[in-house]
């Protein structure tokens, strides 16, 4: 007769096994964002491809060089940044050490400034004012800093590692 298991070493019920379940949630999160965002700005860069392709006036004519260009950083900002939160993600694993208080500060800026950097260039794009970006510029300096603050938290997590 075989003695039964018990209930410690049973897997869960869904048959994964449980392996730091907020650092396991965390990465998938940056893993989802990243693949998301990419899929976005990739589809972003497209769509400002056909509008060059086309030569649409909205995006090409002298007096709209401004939103090219912003709408151009956009795509390359918020592309690099998909990027960063997949590089992110698989940081994570190899940092077991890594207090979670600062892994969690650093998630939230990386996920701040994917947002917001991308979205300041383009709704700075969006109105124009004289050959001066809208005000939706104001949120890149925001990303901008949330963007800093998670690589120094990511660095220092490395070095600490």
């Amino acid at each position: 007769m075989k003695p039964k298991p018990s209930k410690a070493s049973a897997p869960p019920a869904s048959g994964k096994p449980k392996a730091g379940g907020e650092l396991d949630a965390l990465v998938r999160k940056h893993l989802r964002v990243g693949w998301l965002a990419l899929l976005v700005f990739l589809s972003l860069g497209i769509i400002l491809e056909s509008l060059h392709g086309f030569k649409v006036g909205l995006y090409l004519d002298v007096s709209n060089q401004t939103r090219r260009f912003m709408w151009t950083l956009a795509h390359a900002h918020g592309t690099l940044l998909a990027l960063v939160n997949l590089a992110f993600a698989l940081t994570l694993h190899l940092l077991p050490g890594w207090p979670a208080k600062d892994k969690t500060f650093a998630s939230t800026c990386f996920l701040g400034a994917t947002i917001l950097m991308p979205a300041g260039f383009f709704l700075g794009g969006v109105f124009v004012y004289g050959g001066d970006p809208g005000l939706g510029i104001f949120l890149l300096p925001v990303g901008a800093v949330m963007l800093l603050m998670a690589v120094f938290k990511t660095a220092s997590g490395v070095k600490r590692g």
